[in-house]
């Protein structure tokens, strides 16, 4: 089986590592750190890159910015990195704007920005100097999953198909990082085209059993399968995390479901709640056997799971099953395990 290496719209156009100013704007955390590696490489690879100084933007004090633009005594041009500039303080993000429109000679300065109201005075006043913007907006469609993965393939020099994509993404899940791992080692792999089949060659077992394969079966009420193939995903590697972030996906989505309007068709309600047609075709038969108390419970069951599994438990496996017996019990109208 292919291991994967957890290394996370559309990927961000290509970036030039030559400009003076970037502000990389976003909250994927991934393209924003690709982003930023892509810029300090491209200048590298001009002999421009020089010193590297990477700070925070709340850690960069008044005046420090001068001291860090200012020329090597060595030559060579440098690059400073702000990472959340939008955490700079007033007088710092005015001295951020204020180079933006004058900057240094052989001086890269790269900033990352989330994109929110916070610090937006700094954000459209380095877009008015002329800076070069790279948007990393947050990935949450389904269709810009499938568009990120087709994107990974075209980057590492591979074909790969729809169908493939899809495999893909139910055999590793929605993590970027472990996505574009995971492309990455099949295009290096793959002899030809990637197709499903290759996927499945790779991921057999895995994709059998993937946290979306647990929450479909818990959803569904269907408990011994549900622990079945929880023990298997774990046993064969799969993160408690994206276990846990899919059972969490699937009582969100009863939710959506239920409480949307009977007359809003498919395609709609896809849109609106972020997941494939289908998707929502198989929530509508899951949800015969929920009520609006049981997916209360529900949420609080893998809420609680949630917690327990970034640490706040020592037994992150207890914890899923826990879970998953929670939310079949909460289907079935029964109280909590």
């Amino acid at each position: 089986m292919l291991a994967v290496m957890a290394a996370r719209t559309t990927a961000p156009p290509p970036v030039t590592g030559t400009a003076p100013v970037t502000i990389v704007v976003g909250e994927e955390e991934f393209l924003i750190d690709r982003a930023v590696r892509d810029l300090i490489t491209a200048r590298q690879h001009a002999g421009q890159a020089g010193d590297v100084h990477d700070l925070d933007g709340a850690e960069l004090g008044p005046g420090e910015l001068d001291s860090l633009t200012s020329p090597s005594l060595f030559g060579g041009g440098s690059v400073v990195v702000i990472r959340a500039a939008q955490n700079a303080a007033k007088e710092v993000a005015a001295e951020l704007t204020r180079y933006a429109a004058s900057p240094a000679p052989d001086v890269s300065l790269i900033m990352t920005h989330a994109g929110a109201a916070k610090g937006k005075e700094l954000l459209a006043g380095v877009k008015a100097a002329g800076a070069q913007v790279i948007e990393c907006p947050k990935v949450t469609r389904f269709a810009d999953r499938l568009a990120f993965v087709r994107g990974e393939f075209r980057r590492a020099g591979q074909r790969a198909d729809d169908a493939a994509a899809r495999a893909l993404l139910d055999a590793v899940g929605s993590d970027l990082r472990e996505l574009a791992a995971a492309c990455e080692q099949l295009a290096a792999d793959a002899d030809g085209r990637v197709d499903e089949a290759v996927v499945a060659t790779y991921y057999r077992g895995r994709a059998e059993a993937t946290g979306f394969t647990v929450a479909d079966h818990t959803m569904e009420g269907h408990l011994a399968q549900a622990l079945e193939q929880l023990r298997w995903a774990l046993a064969t590697g799969v993160s408690p995390v994206l276990i846990c972030s899919a059972l969490a996906q699937g009582v969100r989505l009863l939710g959506r479901v239920s409480s949307a309007p009977r007359n809003l068709n498919t395609a709609a309600l896809a849109a609106e709640a972020g997941a494939p047609p289908w998707k929502i075709d198989r929530v509508r038969q899951q949800l015969r056997g929920w009520s609006p108390g049981g997916i209360a419970r529900a949420l609080h069951a893998v809420a609680e799971a949630d917690a327990q599994v970034k640490g706040e438990t020592t037994s992150a496996d207890y914890a899923l099953e826990r879970a998953v017996r929670r939310i079949v019990a909460a289907r079935a109208g029964a109280d909590d395990a």
